[in-house]
């Protein structure tokens, strides 16, 4: 299994290469920062790279990449992976969530189905519903951990911005427009996230006048977690004018930060290259 995983993701990577070699520099070292991190052997570092894909999931020579961390010997990575592909519904998407749906791990194969479940995909129903009947677990020891590091979470300020965030108006995850959800859970339920990065992400995609320089200026900030947060934001505007502000961040001594900085940029790059296209095709 590991030796068929390497091979999907060489392929993938192969492809990767191919359809950015007549891209500019910035955009070849954005995609050398994802690729190297999801062949590392730390496996944080392969977790930062799939969270950070989630703000890019929907660019088709990125997407092989994340889907061949499936196949991740490390259960968190592939978690993410689930949450990754949760807002991008596509063939190849499907019939990956398809695959985590059978994972032997039981929170991969949870998380896949309540994907597929707001995918409205019938097997995601079918599945929780035999969790509901008690055919299948829900839970294993590394859920419960997590469970428990959520439990001692509640009293922390950050998780009135995270309720707030992930029921509010200001984020509202649509299938098929790549909204970063396992960006935003990862900074969410990140114990040393600032109160600032919280309210970043909350007020990211306000149209106020006023938002943008924030932004802008929060991308300077000396906590991580309000520069991760402002890249994600801007991420999320789509305006390809804002690329130049991110150049900067992808030399950022974080990898949380870097990361995100390149999926960011080749999300701006797609959607730049799309209106080009279309001005051409009139």
């Amino acid at each position: 299994m590991k030796r068929l995983a390497a091979v999907c993701l060489t392929i993938a990577i192969v492809v990767v290469n191919r359809s950015t070699a007549a891209t500019d520099p910035t955009d070849q070292q954005c995609t050398d920062i994802l690729q190297h991190a999801l062949t590392a052997k730390n496996p944080d570092t392969r977790l930062q790279g799939v969270i950070a894909l989630s703000l890019a999931s929907d660019h088709n020579s990125l997407l092989p990449l994340l889907i061949g961390m499936a196949d991740d010997k490390d259960v968190p990575v592939r978690v993410a992976v689930v949450a990754s592909l949760a807002d991008v519904k596509s063939k190849a998407t499907m019939e990956a969530l398809h695959k985590l749906l059978q994972d032997p791990v039981p929170e991969v194969g949870f998380a896949a189905a309540k994907a597929l479940w707001n995918l409205h995909d019938p097997a995601g129903k079918q599945a929780l519903l035999s969790v509901v009947e008690g055919d299948s677990k829900a839970t294993s020891g590394f859920l419960t951990a997590e469970m428990r590091r959520a439990l001692r979470m509640t009293h922390t300020p950050a998780t009135t911005f995270m309720f707030a965030v992930r029921e509010g108006v200001a984020f509202v995850p649509v299938p098929g427009l790549g909204q970063g959800i396992a960006s935003m859970q990862a900074l969410l339920t990140d114990p040393g996230i600032s109160g600032r990065a919280a309210a970043v992400l909350l007020l990211g995609q306000d149209k106020d006048p006023v938002i943008l320089p924030a932004l802008k200026d929060a991308l300077r900030d000396k906590n991580w977690t309000v520069r991760a947060a402002a890249v994600h934001a801007i991420a999320l505007r789509d305006d390809p004018a804002l690329k130049k502000e991110l150049i900067p961040l992808l030399d950022d001594d974080k990898e949380g930060v870097r990361m995100r900085t390149a999926a960011a940029y080749l999300r701006l790059t797609a959607i730049e290259a799309a209106a080009t296209r279309k001005r051409t095709a009139k």
